[in-house]
């Protein structure tokens, strides 16, 4: 069919330091292993008389070192401390007899990126992504966690690098299958990404799922403009949704279109009312999409169950450069952004918007240290962005990413951070297997 595609090469993991066995790796191991230190020494005195003042080093009063495994959470820990055996092992013929619905317990419960080098076991396991029971468990089992994914072309090539937050790692995923024209990066929802482009002389919208490496365009929309779009995925449905609303450059006043993927069409809905907006950034969350506007001065608000627009007077923080909209879990909508109109005196800073009483709320700052780190130029480029209470800070210039989770109060930086280039673009990503780009 023309204008979808499915990729007949399975999905690979390619890294740029090191390959590992079965041709899957990472692109960089973050985590140190660590190593016990060998004590050389006489012989070892294991009498009863001769147990005074000397260390009694029998198997039974060794001490096992928990060390928490990569990727796993605190309750699944104390599984791990406990002293392994590493002479036993499990027949062959024990893994052939288990049942498929216990094989498939156990599989959707692997992080999605190692599940590529499982498939080199056996042909049946080969074929899972293919395996209707595997990805009806697999929607049934919570999120890998998320991820924070990066693409960009090189020499028109496209390049993709995924970031794993409970892992700690990076993974390469090709974006070969893509087209040519498929050039910006519109965001991710629900395991789906959605890209958008010129092909020729007409704006063209196409939605894929990485890990299956399957994609197809939408359908073209009412006004051939390139549009502010934004990808709203529905899993208790089955569902997504591509909102586009005015034109990119806010020279056109254009009704708002939204894309239903179970009508497969776009529906024309309100223009949004003249306002001289911030910035083309947008932030969805219960339902509605937010953009900053000058003029009038607050937000911008669609329902998306409605289908109309409204204004909120929300007065944006006093010297405020630039500022970004993160949608937050539920009804949580943030604003993050610099401040201060001197470089010695600028600093950067969340605020929640108080939908009672209409008005941002500081509630972190970026401590000095990190914010001299993250830029080191009073006008250099920065992106952010979130998910699910965590917020990104991205620096071309300088290749960093900084991450803040709202809920742990906790600043962290991500580890070997790939920007791979000042074209590249970011948002965060959650793996999933059964996202249907139907």
């Amino acid at each position: 069919m023309e204008g979808a595609g499915e990729s007949s090469e399975s999905v690979s993991i390619v890294s740029s330091s090191h390959l590992s066995k079965n041709g899957v790796s990472r692109e960089d191991d973050c985590c140190p292993r660590q190593v016990s230190p060998i004590r050389i020494g006489g012989s070892r005195n294991t009498s009863p008389l001769g147990r005074v003042g000397s260390r009694n080093t029998s198997p039974s009063r060794q001490k096992v070192i928990k060390t928490k495994p990569r990727g796993l959470d605190e309750e699944t820990v104390a599984t791990f401390g406990k002293a392994s055996h590493p002479d036993v092992q499990m027949e062959d013929n024990i893994w052939a007899m288990l049942p498929e619905d216990l094989l498939n317990e156990i599989l959707v419960r692997v992080p999605p990126f190692m599940i590529f080098r499982l498939r080199s076991v056996c042909k049946r396991w080969n074929s899972i992504l293919q395996d209707s029971s595997f990805l009806k468990f697999h929607s049934q089992v919570p999120s890998h966690g998320p991820c924070l994914l990066t693409f960009w072309k090189n020499s028109q090539t496209p390049q993709c690098s995924v970031f794993s937050l409970p892992l700690k790692a990076w993974y390469r995923i090709p974006f070969t299958f893509l087209p040519q024209w498929a050039f910006w990066l519109v965001g991710s929802s629900g395991g789906l990404v959605c890209f958008s482009g010129l092909d020729l002389l007409t704006f063209k919208t196409l939605v894929c799922n990485p890990l299956t490496q399957t994609w197809r365009t939408l359908p073209s929309m009412h006004y051939n403009q390139q549009r502010q779009l934004i990808l709203v995925v529905d899993r208790m449905d089955r569902s997504f949704k591509v909102i586009a609303t005015g034109d990119i450059y806010g020279d056109k006043s254009l009704p708002t279109e939204v894309y239903d993927s179970k009508l497969d069409r776009w529906l024309l809905h309100q223009t949004m009312p003249a306002v001289n907006l911030c910035s083309s950034k947008m932030a969805y969350c219960d339902s509605r999409l937010y953009l900053e506007t000058l003029s009038p001065l607050g937000l911008m608000m669609y329902r998306l169950d409605t289908g109309y627009w409204e204004h909120i007077p929300a007065k944006f923080p006093r010297s405020l450069l630039d500022g970004y909209l993160v949608a937050g879990t539920q009804k949580r909508l943030f604003l993050a952004g610099r401040i201060g109109l001197y470089s010695t005196l600028q600093s950067m800073r969340i605020w929640e918007l108080d939908h009672t009483k209409v008005m941002w709320v500081e509630i972190s700052r970026m401590p000095p240290k990190y914010f001299r780190a993250l830029l080191r130029l009073s006008a250099e480029r920065f992106e952010c962005f979130g998910q699910d209470n965590l917020i990104c800070f991205t620096s071309w210039n300088q290749g960093k990413g900084l991450l803040y989770d709202v809920d742990k109060k906790v600043w962290s930086w991500i580890a070997g951070c790939a920007l791979q280039s000042y074209n590249s673009q970011a948002c965060f990503y959650e793996p999933r297997f059964d996202a249907s780009i139907y």
